[in-house]
């Protein structure tokens, strides 16, 4: 299908401003956006061309500095360089990368990634020992089961340490053999202390993990596409279910998957604004949440 775009302009970046800067909140933090070695950039982006004409255009396909600069441009603090493997021996490679541009870029939270492999518990604990401030699990590209024993003691090392991990484990845009609340659900039984992020809150199983964010204290939503009309057109999320994501709202982050993402960056705010969930519902999301979770 064609996706609801609004294309980026030059009015763009005093939109984005003009939302933060009317709550009072000195910028933003966006824990779901994509920096990576540019080969697997473009390989990421060459899957997304592949869908068809129309069906998933790179808003912002452009060079890494660019890419810096409208962020920065946005008013967005820090963001992370959330990257993922889909087979084994790459993950210590990635990591590897999103150090040094960690080093370059110090409002970047630095990240890292894993695999279910036998090393993936010691270049964890080498990544957490290093400085690494954030990890990402794709379940569905990775195309792997997070109850793999491989994956225990990294789990465990995760949960001990308190580093926030942000989990695609939702089966959108397309159910994989181990998305669905149901999987991690198990993972969660066996690690409750683990600090999880469940990306683009779960969709399209919102209501399930919103179940999984009420029953573990350390269990968050992050916003990336969830509520914009491109996804709402695909899965959109249950009115019904707004009073909840109120309620826990103190554990729901700004995320956009920026700069992967089919429309204008503004689009993700201007949706979260239209929730019309309250002006403290909405610092919290932007900005204060990510702050006081990253202690920043």
């Amino acid at each position: 299908m064609t996706g609801v775009s609004s294309a980026p302009g030059a009015d763009e970046s005093a939109e984005v401003r003009r939302v933060w800067q009317d709550l009072g909140l000195p910028g933003l933090v966006d824990v779901h956006t994509h920096f990576m070695p540019d080969n697997v950039l473009t390989k990421v982006w060459s899957y997304f061309d592949a869908l068809g004409d129309g069906v998933w255009p790179i808003t912002y396909r452009f060079d890494q500095d660019e890419r810096l600069d409208l962020l920065r441009g946005f008013g967005v603090r820090y963001f992370t360089a959330l990257s993922y493997p889909h087979r084994p021996d790459m993950a210590r490679w990635l990591n590897s990368w999103a150090a040094s541009f960690a080093e370059q870029n110090p409002d970047c939270l630095r990240s890292a990634t894993f695999y279910p492999e036998p090393d993936a518990k010691d270049y964890v604990a080498e990544a957490i020992g290093s400085g690494a401030r954030v990890f990402k699990a794709h379940l569905q590209v990775g195309a792997y089961d997070p109850r793999d024993p491989l994956l225990t003691d990294v789990w465990g090392t995760l949960a001990e340490a308190g580093i926030p991990v942000v989990v695609h484990c939702g089966s959108g845009p397309m159910p994989g053999d181990f998305t669905g609340p149901g999987p991690f659900a198990e993972v969660l039984r066996a690690h409750p202390r683990l600090t999880a992020v469940v990306a683009h809150a779960g969709a399209p199983e919102y209501t399930g993990f919103l179940d999984l964010v009420e029953r573990y204290e350390r269990v968050h939503l992050d916003t990336t596409m969830a509520f914009t009309p491109y996804i709402e057109r695909l899965s959109p999320f249950p009115r019904a279910e707004l009073p909840r994501l109120r309620d826990v709202g103190n554990r729901v982050l700004l995320g956009t998957d920026f700069p992967n993402i089919p429309y204008a960056y503004r689009e993700q705010l201007r949706a979260l604004v239209d929730l019309d969930l309250g002006s403290d519902w909405l610092r919290g999301v932007l900005h204060d949440n990510a702050i006081g979770l990253f202690d920043l």
